[in-house]
């Protein structure tokens, strides 16, 4: 009986792992850094957990950098249902909506669904804390996740925001102050360099 339980434990775990895979298959309006093709979904997640780790010395009192690349390799797995929706693209304002929130909630319930409850439901929670962006590692988090496509314009020249025609005010509105609200010196770094793409 032991074996057959462990055996039901260990299908459920791969479940998720393979069901996880699929968010390679999702491809995100930011390019690479060298800006020869689109970023996916499951890279900006592996990066973002590498950002956490190199830039610890940015975040806040309290923060558990560890909570944060839990966090940060899990928040964009709901995109495997619901896809990605760029902030500066022409349906951006759909980004954080209603209609996005409870579509993203569904996937969540059904991703992390998969694994047994003693793993699904914290990895859940973490997922949840992630988009209530209330705690103090959710709000290093949320920065590290916007800070990412900026440096990541920048070095490519301009990337997305050539695409998409974004203006400096967009930029500063719907990035600068999430990430000024958890890491300060870091924004403070990253805006000194928007000048060589949006002149004053």
């Amino acid at each position: 009986m032991t074996g057959r339980l462990t055996n039901d434990r260990l299908s459920a775990q791969f479940a998720f792992l393979n069901e996880a895979d699929k968010l390679k298959r999702v491809l995100r309006a930011t390019t690479l850094c060298d800006g020869s093709r689109a970023e996916n979904s499951g890279e900006h997640s592996w990066h973002l957990a590498l950002y956490a780790l190199v830039l610890a010395d940015q975040a806040g009192p309290g923060v558990s950098i560890d909570r944060v690349i839990r966090m940060l390799l899990l928040h964009d797995l709901v995109e495997i249902d619901v896809g990605d929706v760029p902030i500066h693209s022409a349906n951006g304002q759909a980004h954080g909506s209603a209609e996005v929130q409870a579509a993203e909630a569904a996937a969540a319930e059904r991703i992390f669904g998969l694994l047994p409850g003693d793993i699904g439901a914290p990895l859940r929670a973490l997922w949840e804390e992630f988009e209530a962006a209330e705690s103090p590692d959710a709000v290093f988090a949320k920065s590290l996740d916007r800070v990412q496509p900026v440096l990541q314009n920048i070095e490519s020249g301009g990337g997305s925001w050539i695409d998409y025609n974004v203006t400096r005010a967009q930029v500063e509105a719907r990035v600068g102050a999430k990430v000024a609200r958890g890491a300060p010196g870091l924004w403070d770094w990253v805006r000194d360099r928007l000048g060589g793409f949006f002149p004053d």
